[in-house]
Order: C-alpha cells, then structure tokens, then sequence
C-alpha cells in the first residue's frame, strides 16, 4: 500500500486532486488498498497542526491510502477540494477540528457516495453528518473550571465573575453559554451583565486584555474572577489583572505551554484544561479501522471525553497543547 500527503491550501484544487490517484465510488475503486480523505480548516493551530501530522503517521504505520487537505479556515476552498476526492473515491472520511456547520456540501457528497465521515472535535453534540464525532466534555470542561473558581474564591455567592467566549467556535460557545448558567446558579454576578464576546482569535489575547482592562478601570477592585473558553485569551485577561492590580483569578481552557508556565507562575491564572486528544485520535483511528475490517460502525455518533484539570499541583505532568508532536 501508499501513503500520500497532500496539503492543498495553496494550489488549485481541481489540479491538485488529480494528483491524488482515488478511485471512484464509495469501496475506493475495488482494488485492495484502504483510501482515507484526512480534512481540516484548523491546520494553523498547534493542535490542528499536530493532528495532521499525527494522521499522515497513522497512514504510514496502518497502510491507509491517504489523502489530506489542510483547509486554513478557508471553506471556500476547502469543501470543494474534499468534495472532489471524494467523487474520485474513498473508503473513510476523517474530519479533525472542523464545525460541522461549516460543512454541509462535504458531508451530502459523503452521503451520496455512500462514505462515512468520522471525526474529531467537529460537533457539540450528536448528529447524523457523522459515524462517530469524540471530542472533549463541555459540561465536564465547565463543572471542573467553576469548581476551581468557586474553591479559590471561597464561594461564588455574590462575587462578580466575567465570562469571555467567542460564538463562531462551537465548543467555546457551548461552554461559555454553560459557565455563565453554573456561575449565576451558583449565585455569581456576571460582570457586564452577559456573555463578553471575542470577535476574532486572532486577536482574542488583546481583546479579553481588552474587555478586563476597561471593566477594572471601571470598577476598580470589583471583579472576583474572570472565566474564559481558551487560554489564548485567558492569558490577556490573566495580563489585565495583574496590571491593575486586582486580585480576580482566571481560567483557560487548552492547557497551553504560556498558560501553564502562568499558573505555576502564582500569578491570577489559576487553572486551564487539558483535552486528552492523543487518546481521543487512538479511539477514531481504532473506529476506522473497524470500519476497514469489516464494515462496522460505532453504535453511537458521538462520545464526549473526560478533561484534567490542570492547576499548579499537577502542571508539571502535563504535556502542554502545543507539545503534542
């Protein structure tokens, strides 16, 4: 068997797919070879990086036929290019870090080839798009941050707590939505009354640095805790604390190498999560080559995992985010 790699964000895709010699129809053109379609539009991040990487060393140790096509958050390009291996065929369709509601051409051309997609970290819940979608526990994620807030904190009756989130990501909005109901169950006031949303991750850091910065000014000594879905952004509010002098601790979500040196720093950052994604690719990769022996399908289409909380106690066992590989 062979392995391709292929990244085709930068040529055109009708070119670059001839390239890939698949076969048509749904059994990869007959022959005794295992044709995988690998897609990402989340590429530029060290963990979209990392899965990319850790598929195309998959397909070499398991003998898959692969082909990969590495997004760059550019739909526009990247659904027709998946939709056009797969009219060439395919035997599996595996979707790491990608919205699903971002996808819905790939995923009816998939269904009309007759395809399965499986995935990783591409829905909030289950749906039909996939064979099976495992990704990180929301409600997990959310339980264990609070819980690390409201211990810090002493409670949350009565303490001003923001929430910074960012909607177009499915899981940070899904996990914001859910800290700021446990915050105000918990009797917590949301700072700024609602959800403080950040427009772009791009420049997440500068606008939760931002947001913090100019609700402390406003309120000087007035914010007891700041709780945000990624710790890219986490670190600005971390960075608008501690120069205002406030004594508010925050909490991430990613366990990057910045936000772990943070917390074992001493500083506001208190704690961030880490998802188990290289247990999480085990499992997809074990469902496909299921499906490769002999045809069988997860029973369910969707597995939230459990997170670690990773605080200054265990920070020193943590393989940050962007270490993975």
């Amino acid at each position: 068997m062979r392995t391709s790699f292929k990244a085709l964000a930068a040529v055109a895709a009708a070119a670059a797919l001839a390239l890939t010699g698949c076969s048509s129809g749904g059994s990869g053109g007959g022959d005794d070879t295992f044709k995988v379609i690998a897609f990402t539009s989340g590429n530029q991040t060290p963990v979209g990086a990392w899965w990319v990487k850790a598929v195309h060393d998959k397909a070499d140790e398991l003998g898959w036929d692969l082909t990969v096509i590495q997004g760059d958050f550019d739909f526009q390009k990247m659904n027709p290019a998946v939709e056009s291996a797969i009219g060439q065929g395919a035997d599996a369709i595996f979707d790491g870090y990608t919205d699903v509601a971002s996808i819905g051409s790939i995923v009816t051309a998939a269904k009309d080839a007759n395809i399965p997609i499986f995935a990783i970290d591409s829905a909030t819940e289950e749906n039909d798009a996939f064979a099976i979608n495992v990704t990180a526990d929301q409600q997990g994620i959310v339980d264990q941050t609070v819980g690390a807030l409201d211990e810090a904190l002493g409670g949350l009756e009565g303490k001003n707590i923001m929430v910074i989130g960012h909607d177009p990501h499915p899981g940070i909005r899904l996990r914001a939505s859910l800290a700021e109901k446990a915050l105000t169950a918990a009797g917590a006031n949301i700072a700024g009354g609602d959800i403080q949303k950040v427009a772009s991750p791009a420049t997440g850091r500068t606008e939760a640095l931002s947001l913090v910065a100019d609700y402390l000014s406003a309120n000087p000594g007035g914010l007891d805790g700041v709780w945000v879905g990624w710790d890219d952004a986490a670190l600005g509010a971390a960075q608008a604390v501690s120069e205002a002098g406030s004594k508010a601790k925050v909490t991430g979500v990613d366990a990057t190498s910045e936000a772990i040196a943070a917390i074992k720093a001493g500083g506001p950052f208190l704690a961030t999560i880490e998802q188990p994604w290289p247990s999480i690719l085990d499992t997809v990769v074990g469902d496909i080559e299921a499906y490769r022996k002999d045809g069988t399908l997860p029973s369910s289409r969707f597995d939230g995992v459990a997170t670690t909380l990773v605080t200054v106690d265990n920070a020193d066992s943590i393989t940050p985010s962007d270490k993975l590989g």
